[in-house]
């Protein structure tokens, strides 16, 4: 668990040029009471063409916003977590 109402999936450790470093999860669910809340990756903008694809939901720099898993096409969803995950793992293998 990242805290009472999210579901964490894995971890890494990150450093800034700041020197500023810690370990966050890789991936998370939080089961809001508005929407449903996937944190992806910071950084999947490689998948941006993926995310017009999986149904209705809004997004931001790294979450889903998701009002029911009916709307979504989780064949969708699962091609653009599973490749934003391993990018997460090979990023930060070494840190």
């Amino acid at each position: 668990m990242g805290g009472g109402s999210l579901i964490s999936f894995d971890t890494y450790h990150f450093k800034y040029n700041s020197s500023r470093e810690g370990d966050i999860f890789v991936m998370g669910l939080s089961p809001r009471k508005a929407k449903l809340v996937i944190y992806i990756n910071p950084e999947f903008q490689p998948y941006q063409s993926l995310m017009d694809k999986p149904g209705e939901h809004k997004s931001s720099v790294s979450c889903l916003y998701i009002n029911n898993l009916e709307d979504i096409d989780l064949a969708v969803l699962e091609t653009l977590i599973s490749p934003a995950y391993k990018d997460m793992k090979v990023k930060y293998q070494d840190q």
